[in-house]
């Protein structure tokens, strides 16, 4: 048998939809790629949003990292279809907000989050409503005997607490408390309490794999609202727990595959 024709195990597709506004996603984009490239298998496309249908369909794995960047319709009901039949969605960080700041009217100039995606949202199993200043918070481990968080410790990080608005039968794995109302945003108390930072949410003979960690922001990332941001913010990029947990999520994407 020559070596050509040697069995060898499949080529995994995956596409990353990196994209929107109001974080360093040069950073993010990057730091998923090296990760990816962990593994020889995984051939990795990259796009800005969801608008490349036939690549979607055709992926193995999807992996999302964005901020206000909805898909169409066709899009997300190409992702629903893909789900169903097996598909493994890891979406990171803002990848369930929509956001639009209000100019006129009493909350001028607060961020609101229109249920302007339902579909998608309802995908997800979250949408984004708001957070409170970026502070150090405590997050716990709400199933440890998953194989996603087993051996995880409670740890510290200094991110955005996302409150979130739940749909469906989500499968908890870390969690956070959370007293503190949001700022800027017209919902800014109402999810206080309890709050999922990473969850599995099924559907059909697939699932989606949500972790609201990692937001990031450069110098020029608040263009045009502010034209220099004067830090470099890494929040849990910092952590060697990311790390694991981004790791982690792709090794669960990939296996059986």
């Amino acid at each position: 048998m020559s070596e050509d024709s040697e069995p060898h195990p499949p080529r995994i597709n995956c596409v990353l939809i990196c994209g929107g506004v109001w974080h360093d996603l040069d950073f993010a984009r990057l730091e998923l790629l090296k990760l990816l490239a962990e593994n020889p298998r995984i051939r990795t496309r990259v796009f800005e949003n969801y608008e490349t249908i036939y690549a979607l369909r055709d992926a193995d794995i999807v992996i999302t990292y964005t901020c206000d960047v909805t898909p169409s319709l066709e899009a997300t009901e190409a992702l629903r279809d893909w789900l169903a039949k097996g598909g493994r969605w890891y979406a990171l960080h803002g990848t369930n907000s929509v956001l639009r700041l209000l100019g006129e009217g009493p909350n001028t100039g607060l961020w609101d989050a229109p249920r302007w995606a339902p579909l998608f949202m309802d995908l997800l199993g979250s949408q984004f409503l708001s957070h409170p200043p970026i502070a150090p918070y405590t997050v716990t481990v709400a199933d440890p005997a998953h194989a996603l968080v087993a051996g995880i410790e409670p740890f510290e990080t200094t991110d955005e607490l996302y409150h979130l608005e739940t749909h469906g039968d989500l499968h908890v794995l870390l969690e956070t408390d959370n007293a503190e109302p949001g700022i800027g945003f017209v919902e800014a108390a109402g999810a206080l309490g309890k709050q999922p930072v990473m969850y599995l949410k099924n559907h059909g003979k697939g699932a989606v794999l949500y972790n609201t960690l990692g937001h990031c922001r450069g110098h020029y990332d608040l263009q045009p609202m502010l034209d220099w941001w004067p830090t470099v913010d890494r929040c849990a990029w910092d952590l060697p727990v990311f790390y694991d947990l981004l790791r982690r999520g792709i090794g669960w994407q990939t296996e059986g595959r």
